[in-house]
């Protein structure tokens, strides 16, 4: 069976945090560290592309982590540090990449193990979780709409898909100049499904000051 590999992107300055939240220390250590840890420790898991600042060595998680294969670059945006991480992935060897955010410090082993199982059956998937409020479109200070809650989810990481399937979606994207919130959409733009399981409520990603407390809470839990 070919392998399984992760871009874990943490190339983020977190400029609604006030820092780079993914080395924000928790409990003891980095958000970051947190993460990798998850991944590192799953057995499921053959490689990981850590991609970072470019003004971050990757020295110290090369020693720390085994599994880590290359540290990439983080471009301007997301998508382009996603890409870059995209570069470091051998297509002959690799079947399946799952693409996390750094700064999402608990995700659980049941949730990693559901992802790739059904991208393995069903070539591209993300994780959603529900939304609990009402969803109001507004423009200004008017509502325009009130949307069907039951079709809107939140997305979340990690994201699932077929090493050639993301290669072609960001091949696509680069020449169209697309650029999109996650990689789901730029595999969606292709005509291709895919696919929900669902989230995990403890895999929250760290954006504030409060998050952190909640990520606090929930190891302590």
């Amino acid at each position: 069976m070919k392998k399984v590999s992760v871009i874990i992107v943490a190339a983020g300055e977190g400029k609604r945090f006030g820092s780079a939240k993914q080395f924000a220390l928790l409990k003891g250590k980095t958000v970051l560290d947190w993460s990798l840890e998850k991944f590192e420790e799953h057995g499921t898991i053959d490689s990981i592309i850590l991609v970072l600042g470019r003004d971050r060595s990757g020295d110290e998680y090369l020693a720390k982590y085994s599994k880590i294969t290359a540290i990439a670059n983080g471009g301007e945006k997301r998508q382009d540090s996603v890409y870059s991480g995209l570069c470091c992935v051998d297509a002959q060897e690799t079947g399946i990449i799952l693409v996390h955010d750094g700064a999402r410090p608990l995700v659980g082993k049941d949730l990693i193990a559901r992802t790739i199982s059904t991208t393995i059956e069903k070539g591209a998937v993300i994780p959603v979780l529900p939304l609990e409020d009402t969803v109001k479109r507004v423009e200004g200070q008017k509502i325009l709409q009130t949307e069907d809650r039951r079709q809107l989810f939140r997305g979340q990481t990690p994201q699932g898909f077929s090493c050639s399937l993301l290669k072609e979606a960001f091949s696509h994207a680069l020449r169209d100049k697309f650029e999109g919130t996650d990689e789901a959409v730029l595999v969606e733009r292709l005509g291709k499904e895919v696919f929900v399981i669902p989230g995990d409520r403890r895999n929250i990603k760290i954006t504030t000051a409060e998050d952190m407390k909640i990520a606090e809470a929930l190891i302590e839990d």
